[in-house]
């Protein structure tokens, strides 16, 4: 009954995430392949080359970014466009099999410009970073939809009340669920290493949405007597509570995908690199979401509806495998797999174990490894309390938001396409200011000065607010957007430099549980207290409004003491060296 339907969303879904990354490419490829400063008719020429690449004309079909070590001749007036060495994607493959132009380096000639594994790698993973987003940004409003539809999920009277009260014990039950996802992530990591374990996360993942698309569509389906039968127990519908389970896990899964992809990502760049790299980045998933957002409306109005939508989304989170596969088969070739860092310590944890005293295994749990790393290195217990007090403003913002879209707008459809373009502008602001504006910011500024002006700018909104005692969709749209947009690129740069410098287990297990735990605890519990408030206080819309000011109070303060904690761009560059020259691996 869903196989039609699920096949075209699948069609229409590549379509958007294709268009959408066609869109972003110029600038990425400018950011990758370019000499900062460099000539524009190299310029012209790589972001030609790239974009011929990916609409197959490139027998590869990857897209990579050039090796500038020399530098480039600016013209015949004597000055020199040399490549910046801090930047620039020069590092050469370490592996010993042939690369795509033969000459055993890995690297690929592409209209005389030359094209580095490590550039494939990053761009291959972007891309499976970017189709996971729009997936995402798919099954994003066709849940809330559902989830606040009085007809499948907790919408009541059509008032706002019920998902007032609903939405945010549904975010509590998110951390507990985030949990058993990091658990096991954690056992995949420690037994099939970090290729695997995302492989199957996401997989897994997939199945899941694709599963319960299948499942709401059929009990949406009171035709015959026998679907009744089964959507009711006892004169009570379940279809509420699995739509319920659906939007918790919705909620759980995408920070354990996206860290994943991060962390390979971290791996490969340098410090320099990723101040100047990850913004434009993240800004392809920007593109990528805002283009899936805006096409939510017309796959729900046509033969699709909410759960062939859904089914969309779990064909694109598992396309994204084969991006990540790519990512992590050319690191493996050309000798910068980060997986060998997971294997050598495995190798020595055996050793050490038939060298004990005792013989027995030394091993520690996940948390216990959390913890011994928070004590370690003390900018990720920062990190993370800081995670912990910006979701708590952002879930205020969200209740907000979906309370006063639920009272406004009541039909399921309509909502939906409404919150898919919201989201889709949230994005391309987003993407306005990670290709138009970070990069070039993040030249003049260190890490920690942006640090410190992002609350301050999610403040004067959220204290805006607070003078409206009955605040317009309009203007708590406006507010929760700011915030959003502020998180996708700013935060969500600055978070991800935070590892480039740091150890393995830093870069995968910490930043697993931070990402996980971090974001979806901070979630819960703001969640759960503040359901707490609308049930026994009768908290409405303008008292949130109020604890929306103080928590971004809160949030500035923690934000504060982290940027004390950030290391500059001469000390990440320092302890990336020093990290690297341990482990063997020599980065030009």
């Amino acid at each position: 009954m869903m196989a039609t339907p699920t096949a075209t969303a699948t069609a229409l879904s590549l379509s958007v995430a294709t268009s959408a990354a066609t869109a972003a490419l110029p600038q990425l490829s400018r950011s990758l392949l370019l000499l900062r400063g460099g000539g524009a008719a190299v310029s012209a020429a790589a972001a030609a080359a790239l974009s011929a690449s990916a609409s197959g004309v490139s027998s590869s079909g990857a897209l990579d970014a050039t090796d500038m070590d020399t530098g480039i001749a600016a013209g015949s007036t004597g000055t020199e466009a040399t490549a910046d060495i801090d930047t620039a994607l020069s590092l050469s493959g370490g592996g010993d099999g042939n690369g795509a132009d033969g000459n055993g380096d890995g690297n690929v000639s592409l209209l005389g410009l030359t094209i580095t594994p490590e550039a494939r790698a990053t761009l291959a993973m972007a891309l499976a970073m970017a189709t996971h987003y729009g997936a995402y940004s798919f099954a994003r409003p066709t849940t809330l939809s559902l989830f606040t539809s009085s007809s499948t999920g907790f919408g009541g009277d059509g008032t706002g009340r019920t998902t007032a009260k609903a939405y945010p014990l549904a975010m509590g039950l998110v951390s507990p669920t985030s949990l058993l996802l990091l658990l096991g992530y954690g056992g995949l990591l420690e037994r099939l290493g970090p290729r695997a374990a995302l492989r199957r996360s996401t997989l897994y993942c997939s199945a899941v949405l694709g599963l319960a698309s299948i499942v709401v569509h059929y009990l949406q389906n009171d035709d015959a007597a026998a679907t009744t039968a089964v959507v009711e127990f006892n004169g009570v519908s379940i279809l509420p509570y699995i739509v319920g389970a659906l939007f918790v896990f919705r909620e759980s899964y995408v920070q354990l995908i996206t860290s994943q992809h991060w962390s390979f990502m971290s791996s490969v760049l340098t410090p320099a690199q990723s101040s100047t790299w990850f913004a434009p980045i993240s800004g392809l998933t920007s593109l990528a979401s805002a283009g899936a957002g805006m096409a939510v409306g017309s796959l729900v109005d046509s033969k699709l509806g909410l759960t062939g939508t859904l089914g969309t989304a779990a064909a694109m989170l598992a396309l994204s495998t084969v991006m990540t596969e790519s990512a992590y088969g050319i690191s493996e070739k050309y000798g910068f797999n980060p997986a060998e860092e997971h294997d050598e310590k495995i190798a020595a944890k055996k050793v050490a174990a038939l060298e004990s005293s005792e013989g027995r295994k030394i091993e520690s749990s996940l948390f216990r490894k959390a913890a011994d790393l928070f004590a370690r290195v003390p900018v990720l217990k920062a990190l993370f309390v800081e995670i912990l007090a910006s979701q708590g403003v952002s879930t205020i913002l969200n209740v907000c938001y979906v309370t006063k879209l639920s009272s406004v707008i009541p039909d399921d459809k309509e909502r939906a396409g409404w919150s898919g373009k919201f989201f889709a502008v949230i994005n391309v602001v987003s993407g306005f200011l990670q290709f138009g504006v970070l990069p070039n910011l993040m030249k003049y500024i260190e890490p920690s000065t942006l640090w410190r002006l992002v609350p301050l700018i999610v403040l004067c909104f959220t204290a805006n607010m607070t003078l409206d005692k009955d605040p317009s969709l309009y203007l708590v749209a406006g507010t929760f957007l700011t915030m959003k947009a502020m998180e996708f690129s700013a935060r969500r740069m600055l978070d991800e430099m935070v590892y480039v410098p740091l150890d393995f287990d830093s870069r995968y297990v910490g930043k697993e549980v931070i990402g996980v735990l971090g974001y979806r605890f901070g979630k819960s519990g703001t969640s759960l207290a503040v359901s707490a408030l609308t049930s026994q206080l009768n908290f409405g819309l303008s008292e949130l409004s109020r604890l929306t000011c103080v928590a971004s109070l809160v949030w500035a303060k923690c934000t504060w003491s982290l940027s004390n904690l950030v290391p500059t761009k001469a000390e990440a560059e320092e302890a990336f060296a020093k990290i690297h020259s341990k482990s063997g691996k020599k980065r030009r």
